[in-house]
């Protein structure tokens, strides 16, 4: 393969480039999957110490807010409870099963980054497994080719669906919208009788900047 032959003539910079995107990856991974998405914590849990409340995002008095039937906290606008992480989590997106936790107002961004960077792993551990795969209609071929071929495919399979999902997020980020906002646009109290399609929307760059910056 292409890998194996930069090694043979010294050239490790690609390799090297390759491995730490992995490392990249895992650790963006571990990062976004433990760490906390944005949970609405009780008046009393917050009260407890002064560096836990000044961490929690102070909701401005025009917001409305409610209490939830489950945590019985006060729930800002665009906060939803959680089923599996049994809490209220603040712009609330979805709850990830692949990282085995949900993504809201604190993990979004880096999860988008942990998105952009397995794609570039996976376009590039695909383009290592294409190179060493030379077809030929044989079942010998076949027969010591079938671990690579699979992978190949196998690796196709997670970049159209990492790509798709990248391309999905960030349609909603450019929109200022979240996945359960857009899925479940009829069902939500402040959405299904704001006069506004999209209340929250205003404009793409300025959707994107308060994301990311």
């Amino acid at each position: 393969s292409d890998l194996q032959k930069q090694e043979e003539r010294g050239e490790l910079l690609q390799p090297l480039v390759f491995v730490l995107l992995v490392l990249c990856s895992v650790l963006l991974y571990f990062k976004v999957s433990l760490m906390d998405p944005g949970f609405v914590r009780s008046e009393e849990e917050a009260g407890k110490s002064e560096e836990q409340s000044m961490m929690i995002p102070q909701v401005p008095s025009n917001i409305k807010m409610r209490r939830c039937g489950y945590c019985m906290v006060k729930q800002p606008m665009r906060a939803k409870h959680c089923q599996l992480c049994q809490h209220c989590v603040r712009r609330y997106d979805h709850h990830c099963p692949w990282i085995e936790n949900c993504v809201g107002e604190k993990n979004h961004p880096l999860f988008i980054a942990y998105l952009s960077v397995q794609l570039v792993v996976l376009l590039g551990g695909g383009h290592v497994a294409w190179s060493g795969l030379y077809f030929e209609q044989s079942w010998d071929w076949l027969r010591h080719n079938i671990l690579l071929l699979m992978s190949f495919l196998l690796i196709v399979v997670f970049t159209v669906v990492v790509l798709l999902l990248l391309v999905s997020h960030l349609y909603l980020i450019s929109c200022n919208t979240t996945t359960w906002e857009f899925m479940s646009h009829h069902r939500i109290s402040y959405l299904r009788h704001s006069e506004l399609e999209n209340p929250f929307d205003q404009g793409v760059i300025l959707n994107l900047w308060r994301f990311f910056c």
